[in-house]
């Protein structure tokens, strides 16, 4: 039950992901510069590797933060979405703004993805809570 709960948790933020970046694409594109096709689309789009990667990362994250949870005592969905936010905005948001300095990425690219990852952790925290 609890790898249901797990791929439910990951699917949940994939989405969103989807979600997210189709509604600021033109904005994260031009921030991280991935060069757009002549369909106005990531030049890279037809790869499928990005797509499999990012769900796999969702099920390894979803299922650290199952762990967590379990070891935190965390049971209830309030605290669910509470843990949630703090690990995507005091665990990942932080490397990201790390990394993107070193490589002299702009702080829209730290803001767009930070905020994809804090808000697919809360989701992910309501989800593994909810069952």
């Amino acid at each position: 039950m609890e790898l249901l709960n797990v791929l439910a948790a990951a699917v949940g933020a994939y989405v969103f992901g989807a979600v997210w970046y189709m509604s600021l694409s033109k904005a994260w594109m031009a921030a991280s510069g991935v060069q757009a096709g002549p369909d106005g689309r990531p030049a890279n789009g037809s790869s499928p590797m990005p797509y499999v990667t990012g769900f796999l990362a969702m099920v390894v994250v979803a299922g650290m933060m199952r762990h967590i949870f379990a070891m935190a005592g965390i049971d209830t969905v309030g605290k669910g979405i509470l843990a949630g936010l703090g690990i995507g905005a005091f665990f990942v948001m932080p490397f990201l703004a790390m990394n993107y300095a070193f490589a002299m990425r702009t702080s829209k690219l730290t803001l767009i993805d930070g905020a994809n990852a804090t808000i697919a952790c809360a989701i992910m925290g309501a989800i593994l809570m909810l069952f």
